[in-house]
């Protein structure tokens, strides 16, 4: 074996090595769904999954699960999307009567905007005590969660989380 062909063939292995390296990001099907990035227009939160971590902590702290409400769902998208319309965040005492007005008792929301992925929003509500006590209301047994995109928004994401009895 040459030394011109052994040098070739040790750039071409070292070449196809580093080849599988270079991946490209993940697609956000590849990321669990509390990380996907609600950056876009098509972006929706996963509401089951929604469901599932609040009611995880909420059950860490002596509370019953949440189930997603058809009609907290629609009012949430709603509320959402007015924020994003508005490019601000609405007043929780407006959206709580909206809710009462259903027929549900004891609502609460939790209207923010600036998280970019459920995990991020999960985080700011636990960590202020108003939204924690939203998403630990001891008698809430449903709920309603969603997000709207805003592109020219200095938040770019609005989110509204409605809970109920």
């Amino acid at each position: 074996m040459t030394m011109g062909f052994r040098v070739f063939g040790l750039a071409l292995l070292g070449g196809l090595a580093l080849s599988g390296c270079a991946k490209e990001a993940p697609t956000t099907g590849a990321l669990p769904s509390l990380y996907w990035p609600m950056t876009t227009s098509g972006a929706s939160v996963d509401t089951a999954t929604a469901r599932d971590m609040i009611s995880a902590y909420r059950a860490r702290s002596g509370g019953a699960p949440l189930r997603i409400d058809p009609d907290l769902q629609r009012l949430a998208e709603a509320e959402a999307a007015a924020m994003a319309a508005a490019d601000k965040p609405s007043q929780a005492q407006t959206v709580k009567v909206a809710v009462q007005r259903l027929g549900y008792a004891g609502a609460q929301a939790n209207l923010s905007a600036g998280y970019h992925t459920l995990a991020e929003a999960f985080s700011g509500w636990r960590d202020s005590p108003a939204h924690n006590a939203v998403m630990l209301a001891p008698r809430a047994t449903r709920m309603g969660i969603a997000t709207a995109y805003a592109p020219n928004s200095k938040y770019k994401v609005y989110w509204a989380l409605l809970v109920a009895e």
